[in-house]
């Protein structure tokens, strides 16, 4: 066995070489119309060299008139030098599955780019099924590189995401970028497992977290590798929001619910594994959970790991955790590498297809945390678009949760936009999850609890966790909706009263439904 970091320029396997190259030799061999399958996830452990150079190519080659895109395939979302770069050169043609890059948003909503919007633990699969197109370039950001007699090892540094099926699948070959940023002290975190094909699947054996079922490391052939990028950068990070008053009562909301629940008898005394989104609010929830007296320690299964379950894990509150990503800060993900031997048998990270497999999920019992941009009284839940039109980001693996989880809750302000906007309305301006999956939905005023409640029940628990400036609108909205009876009460011509006065009016609060009524 060799470790590649220690080779020179090039590395002979019987007759075959691995070429240490430049990221610039890379994007020399990509061409227009190329598919590119990339390792990471909500951006750990996301290529970063090779793609930026990509980014410089297409503006030489559209500089010089010739057109260039190529199509990018994904675990979750990248950073900039990815989706941003690329996205500011008009060189994406299809792109899949979540993003959250703010200048790819803005050019999706111009609708420059064509993206298609996936449940996570579908990426992987729509890829064997070739509904999405070939793959012709997988480029993995790896800690390490082995070679063992034909085969190659490839070590993932932050995130599993679609990674082997994309070095299984492309045809061309792969490009691995060698960050010594991640250090190769984290080999053995992942646990790399691909679903065989339908109809030949079998069950995958996880029943709690902390179970592996794969190997530590990609493999493939090494003739297959067509070149090294040796580089040393940081993981394009997001910093997180300190916790503010609003998150911390949601935070403390979402925990008095979790124990009232458990003393109801409604949920295990010994608690749930815990699922939480992206974001700062969800880093927030799952902080006031760990430091809530009431709630046991407990496990996580989820698809990315924040700051704050890493220092409940040091803490000992977070027993054991699996995910896809460590989507971390900087600094929080050089104290696990510093802190590896602590960390191992606590940690795992896997395939998203994995860490968000309906299978598993139903399967160990899973409370599902996510965040809504809105819900409407009776329940249904949009998190990808702002008024029904303008992307915010991809639905990532909050669907994979919500309808597979034993106990799906959603969080939120009651207001946005300093209280210009309801997160509470009458009719969800895009659905996401319907009511039929959403248990509760949590605000700074409360839980709407929805289990076993009809219709109109759900829109008064609904609209007691509204902000009180909205209520009252929210109440005349239903009592304008009785008269058109039925099992929900709509008045279809003012449904988006709510919205379509912030869009001329920019607040919602200057609504008067009488307007709308008809």
């Amino acid at each position: 066995m060799t470790t590649f970091a220690a080779a020179k320029r090039y590395f002979s396997i019987n007759s075959m070489e691995i070429k240490r190259i430049q990221a610039a030799e890379a994007a020399a061999m990509i061409e227009n119309g190329h598919t590119l399958g990339l390792s990471g996830f909500t951006p750990a452990g996301v290529p970063k060299c090779v793609t930026a150079e990509v980014a410089k190519k297409a503006h030489a080659e559209h500089e010089a008139g010739r057109p260039f895109k190529v199509n990018i395939f994904t675990g979750a979302s990248t950073g900039q030098s990815c989706d941003g770069m690329l996205a500011n050169e008009q060189a994406i043609g299809l792109r899949a599955p979540y993003t959250t890059n703010p200048d790819f948003r803005k050019h999706v909503n111009l609708n420059e780019i064509r993206y298609t919007d996936l449940n996570l633990s579908n990426m992987a699969t729509q890829i064997r099924q070739g509904y999405l197109g070939d793959v012709d370039w997988a480029i993995i950001e790896a800690c390490d590189v082995e070679i063992h007699g034909s085969k190659a090892h490839i070590f993932l540094t932050a995130a599993g995401g679609i990674s082997p099926t994309v070095c299984r699948l492309a045809k061309r070959g792969i490009f691995v970028e060698l960050n010594a940023f991640h250090s190769p002290k984290s080999k053995g975190l992942h646990d790399v497992y691909e679903i065989e094909y339908h109809p030949y699947r079998t069950p995958i054996n996880i029943t709690k977290p902390s179970d592996r079922i794969g190997k530590p490391y990609v493999e493939v052939d090494a003739d297959r590798i067509l070149g090294i990028i040796e580089c040393n950068i940081p993981d394009e990070a997001r910093a997180f929001k300190d916790p503010d008053p609003i998150t911390t009562k949601i935070g403390q909301n979402v925990a008095d619910f979790l124990v009232q629940n458990m003393r109801e008898g409604k949920i295990p005394p010994t608690f749930l594994n815990l699922q939480s989104g992206v974001g700062s609010g969800a880093n927030a929830v799952l902080g006031a959970l760990g430091h809530s007296t009431e709630v046991p320690n407990f496990n996580i299964y989820t698809e990315v790991l924040q700051d704050a379950p890493v220092q409940l894990m040091r803490e000992g509150r977070v027993l054991s955790a699996s995910a896809c990503s460590l989507t971390v800060t900087n600094e929080c993900l050089k104290g696990i590498y510093d802190d590896i031997d602590f960390f191992k048998d606590k940690l795992v990270l896997r395939p998203s297809e994995i860490s968000n497999n309906p299978e598993v999920i139903a399967r160990i019992g899973v409370c599902s945390l996510n965040t809504a941009i809105e819900a409407d009284i009776y329940g249904h839940v949009n998190s990808t678009k702002i008024c029904g039109t303008k992307m915010m980001n991809g639905i990532g693996g909050s669907a994979d949760f919500t309808c597979n989880s034993y106990l799906s809750i959603f969080t939120c302000g009651s207001t946005t936009k300093g209280g210009a906007i309801s997160s509470i309305v009458p009719f969800a301006s895009h659905i996401d999850h319907t009511s039929h999956f959403v248990d509760a939905v949590i605000t700074e005023y409360g839980v709407a609890d929805l289990r076993g409640k009809c219709a109109m029940e759900k829109a008064e628990e609904l609209i007691k966790v509204a902000h009180p400036d909205y209520q009252p609108l929210l109440r005349d909205y239903l009592r304008y909706a009785e008269k058109y009876s039925g099992h929900t009460h709509h008045c279809l011509s003012a449904a988006f009263a709510m919205h379509d006065t912030f869009l001329r009016k920019g607040d919602m609060r200057l609504t008067d439904l009488a307007e709308y009524v008809k």
